[in-house]
């Protein structure tokens, strides 16, 4: 146990209006001793962001747009807090490397939060990675500026905290170098885990959001409900645990209580277990190499009363098969499922798409869309774009 850092960490939290940041701000307020907001950024939810400048105080706040701005001064002025607003992703990349800052929770759904959580990267910070399209689009990259800045990165997807808690200090040697066998990824199969394939056609984004396990954004949850998170996770555990696709097995565990497994070539399996709850990962970072208190209730293991597994159907979720694929093909491939899917899964929210069709866009797109390298952010940035522009087209032909 390290001893106990005695200066207060000034905290930037990229996204705090959705669930992963108002679950940081829950952990922050528990130990005023040790951490302080320093910004706090929303998207559409200003008066929610508004409150929370109100209660936690950061020096800044930023928002997307102009109009949002002059809301959200508005707002702070009435309520007498000097908060100062910045706006659009300059503003964004301004708080996640500012020098007064110690960490930065990188919570920004989607390809948005690849700039700032670099440039928290680049700035040589404690990132706290719960953006796990950053890793996905730009891993090589990513995992580059990590080594060069000296950034300490930190996971924060249940299954990739798990993962890092279980593996040995030294993993960045590789997988073979420190004796893991296999990387065993959890998902809990989602609301669709046992619904005929037949009746996927019929499902509604209203059934897609509702998870019996987690409490997350829209998009997260259609994500949960595909198995396309869980093929996101994939890749982004090889490049978290420098893994190839192959040493990382999904292993559908409905109770969602073993957050996930690393196996050992000695026959050890050592597992992480917690309560379903996203304040565990996140505290378990804030504080690495110690630990605080979360507020989880204590796992009970008696009401659980049992754990079940089984083999993911890539059948019923063709998602998790195309991202495997990607994953195996490299460069550009990753970038180009992640923008695809993202316009599949606003399609299907937005009722223009059914559930089954968000698999057969992606695919259509990555048979399109030829694998090219991607050595700069440029690169896969142009990536996401060809790919979004093709399956908006594939909409449009579609009559969507």
């Amino acid at each position: 146990m390290g001893c106990h850092v005695s200066q207060v960490q000034r905290i930037t939290v990229l996204g705090a209006t959705g669930s992963i940041g108002l679950s940081t701000l829950d952990v922050i307020a528990r130990h005023p001793d040790r951490y302080q907001v320093f910004a706090l950024s929303g998207y559409s939810r200003i008066d929610e962001l508004l409150a929370l400048c109100v209660r936690h105080r950061p020096a800044f706040a930023v928002v997307p747009s102009a109009d949002g701005a002059v809301r959200l001064r508005e707002g702070l002025n009435a309520a007498g807090c000097a908060t100062e607003v910045l706006e659009g992703e300059a503003g964004l990349c301004q708080v996640a490397g500012a020098p007064e800052v110690d960490a930065v929770m990188a919570a920004i759904v989607g390809a948005a939060g690849l700039r700032p959580t670099l440039a928290a990267v680049e700035a040589g910070k404690k990132v706290l990675l719960a953006n796990k399209e950053a890793l996905v689009m730009s891993g090589a990259l990513f995992m580059e500026a990590v080594r060069r800045s000296g950034a300490v990165l930190l996971p924060i997807d249940s299954e990739h905290n798990a993962i890092f808690q279980c593996m040995p200090g030294d993993y960045s040697r590789g997988l073979g170098a420190v004796g893991v066998r296999r990387i065993l990824l959890t998902a809990s199969g989602g609301p669709f885990r046992q619904t005929p394939a037949a009746e996927l056609m019929d499902v509604t984004p209203e059934q897609a959001c509702a998870h019996p396990n987690w409490s997350m954004g829209r998009k997260i949850s259609v994500d949960s409900a595909s198995m396309m998170n869980k093929g996101l996770e994939l890749i982004e555990a090889c490049w978290l645990f420098d893994a190839a696709p192959q040493n990382v097995e999904v292993v559908v565990h409905p109770q969602s209580v073993i957050h996930s497994l690393v196996d050992y070539i000695d026959g050890s399996v050592l597992a992480q277990l917690g309560n379903p709850d996203m304040r565990t990962p996140i505290a378990n970072a804030l504080a690495w190499p110690e630990r605080i208190d979360s507020g989880v209730a204590p796992l009970d293991l008696f009401s659980v009363a049992r754990l079940d597994f089984q083999a993911p159907d890539e059948q019923r979720f063709p998602c998790l098969r195309l991202a495997r694929q990607a994953a195996e093909a490299g460069n550009s491939a990753p970038a180009v499922l992640n923008a695809a899917n993202e316009v599949a899964v606003e399609a299907f929210l937005e009722r223009r798409i059914r559930f089954p069709e968000i698999a057969g866009m992606i695919e259509r797109v990555l048979d399109q869309e030829p694998v090219v390298p991607v050595a700069t952010l440029d690169a896969v940035f142009a990536a996401d774009q060809r790919a979004r522009e093709l399956s908006r087209e594939w909409l449009r032909r579609h009559g969507r």
